[in-house]
């Protein structure tokens, strides 16, 4: 071990206030205490989300001290090994063990996020105190393999992530214990499977009065309170919409709680697309649902999120990093769509997805399209392209990683009956997008949006990686050693790669930035240990070990 440990900080909002003098910093080697454990960082990929710490600084949500006095290390995509155990946690660790981390760490419900306010992976060496160790959710940390790469291990956390948005289960019957909201005109509608169900409290804003007292003797019966009338403050689990308008909508949406539901009941067709807030649906776990009949428990059924089976499947935004994965995602997993759609805007950068994924799917019996929107002269153009793509059905899935509004209500129209959009892209709580209802009460088609990962998430994540079902080398775009890091997070702030890039913090000898398609140039002998498409491989990692250490 070295005797000083090696660090980016950053000491505000701003690219000037990121390192120290436009460097690292070198400070004393941390030494753990009895309950803490002293990791090294093996391998950190860059993340999006740092760009936009760097940006915001300390009016970043998940930053809650002075960066000037106590400057903030990002990475939070990071594979570690325990190098030195704390006296009373040496019956549980050992030196070498490795671990990945779930880096959404809360203590009594406060974030404490791994690379945001506890120190990560632009670093050597790291202090991993009882906030990692015991938090709300348990150990943060998940064990990984002795043979599971660096690489790999550390791209497991963006790819928890991906894997979350299809996996993620939503309510299918009001929040048991929270407040519902019925509102509208109530004429012909029922309960349904509802009377089953049992919040603590149903606020009744209805003109019809034989629903309403329908609703108050089931509430009766079944221990339910009843008010009348909205109080104009309350922040509702479920808001049922009952035959009301797009302006009623759009006024009333933004009342709903934190993984609320929005149902939409209606026999009558809104008649536009309806303004709601796009940032709350990916960030606040929000779901929208509509019936056309008068059963207003019917639109409660169960959400797909998984890519439809035989379906077709359109990748808005394939060629950044993220999308990739999306993508190579769609083309790995069993039973997945038949055909894939893959777009992005520019050319150049949707020929390098095309040469690195144009192969693949052919073996397993998917058709992939490749397009980006300079093949075509207008907006119209290209909207008609791809519904014919689909036949003129529409797509089954459209997952969209373009973080725009424009991008989220053109891909509207195209999906098809029973299709889902994926908003993955996090667009900033307020954003509003206008996005079809009446599809929605109509066609059974869904909006899913989810944020960041859990543990369970991540655990699932690395069991994937180590059997070898979802490759995540083959995210690696590019390579560094812990001097890089400035360059790759501007190169991930201006979009130069479509992978991902990964920092290599612990190379002893100075490794710039370095697209995989250079490495030719700079490392040969790891050069020719990437794969026959050129992607980033474990033997290409232990040989860069070889030579770098």
């Amino acid at each position: 071990m070295p005797a000083t440990n090696r660090l980016w900080p950053l000491y505000g909002a701003g690219w000037e206030n990121l390192g120290k003098d436009g460097g690292m910093l070198d400070v004393p080697m941390p030494m753990p205490g009895p309950d803490e454990l002293l990791v090294r960082h093996d391998a950190v990929g860059i993340c999006f989300s740092d760009i936009k710490v760097i940006r915001a600084g300390a009016n970043h949500p998940r930053i809650h001290r002075s960066m000037r006095d106590e400057p903030v290390v990002l990475g939070h995509e990071v594979s570690l090994t325990v190098a030195e155990v704390g006296q009373n946690l040496r019956d549980r660790y050992k030196r070498g063990d490795r671990f990945i981390v779930q880096a959404d760490i809360y203590i009594g419900g406060k974030s404490y996020a791994y690379g945001y306010e506890i120190q990560g992976g632009y670093s050597r060496y790291n202090i991993v105190d009882q906030r990692v160790l015991n938090g709300d959710h348990g150990n943060y940390l998940i064990q990984i393999q002795p043979s599971t790469g660096y690489a790999e291990s550390a791209l497991s956390e963006p790819w928890a992530c991906v894997e979350a948005s299809y996996t993620v289960t939503y309510r299918t019957q009001w929040r048991e214990d929270g407040v519902v909201w019925l509102v509208g005109s109530g004429a012909g509608a029922r309960l349904g499977q509802a009377v089953k169900w049992r919040p603590r409290r149903v606020v009744l804003d209805v003109e019809d009065a034989t629903f309403a007292e329908s609703v108050r003797n089931w509430a009766q019966e079944a221990g339910v309170a009843v008010t009348d009338g909205d109080d104009g403050t309350t922040a509702y689990d479920d808001i049922v919409v009952l035959d009301g308008d797009a302006e009623q909508c759009e006024r009333i949406f933004g009342r709903l709680a934190h993984s609320g539901i929005f149902n939409v009941a209606t026999s009558r067709a809104l008649g536009r697309p309806v303004s709601v807030d796009i940032g709350r649906m990916h960030y606040d776990n929000l779901m929208v649902v509509g019936t056309a009949g008068g059963d207003i428990s019917a639109a409660y059924a169960p959400v797909r999120t998984q890519l439809k089976q035989g379906g077709v499947a359109w990748i808005l935004g394939a060629a950044g990093p993220m999308g990739q994965m999306h993508l190579l995602r769609a083309l790995s997993v069993p039973n997945g769509p038949r055909k894939i759609v893959a777009t992005n805007l520019h050319s150049e950068r949707m020929d390098a997805v095309r040469r690195q994924f144009a192969h693949g799917p052919k073996e397993r019996g998917i058709e992939i399209v490749f397009l980006s929107r300079e093949e075509f002269d207008s907006d119209e153009a290209q909207i008609a392209r791809l519904r014919a793509e689909t036949g003129g059905a529409g797509f089954d899935d459209i997952v969209v990683m373009a973080p725009t509004v424009s991008a989220i209500q053109e891909a509207s129209p195209l999906l098809a009956a029973g299709g889902v959009m994926n908003v993955f892209a996090g667009l900033t709580r307020g954003t509003q997008a206008r996005i079809d209802l009446d599809g929605i009460v109509q066609r059974g088609t869904r909006y899913t949006g989810t944020s960041g990962s859990s543990i369970d998430d991540l655990r699932h994540m690395c069991e994937l990686v180590e059997s070898r079902q979802l490759p995540t080398n083959q995210s690696v775009a590019a390579i560094a050693g812990l001097e890089g890091v400035a360059d790759g997070l501007h190169a991930v702030a201006e979009g130069r790669f479509a992978g991902k890039v990964v920092i290599f913090p612990n190379l002893s000898q100075p490794l710039p930035l370095t697209p995989l398609s250079e490495l030719a140039n700079v490392l040969p002998s790891v050069a020719a240990k990437l794969d026959e498409n050129g992607m980033w491989t474990k033997e290409a990692e232990e040989e860069l070990l070889r030579v770098m250490l």
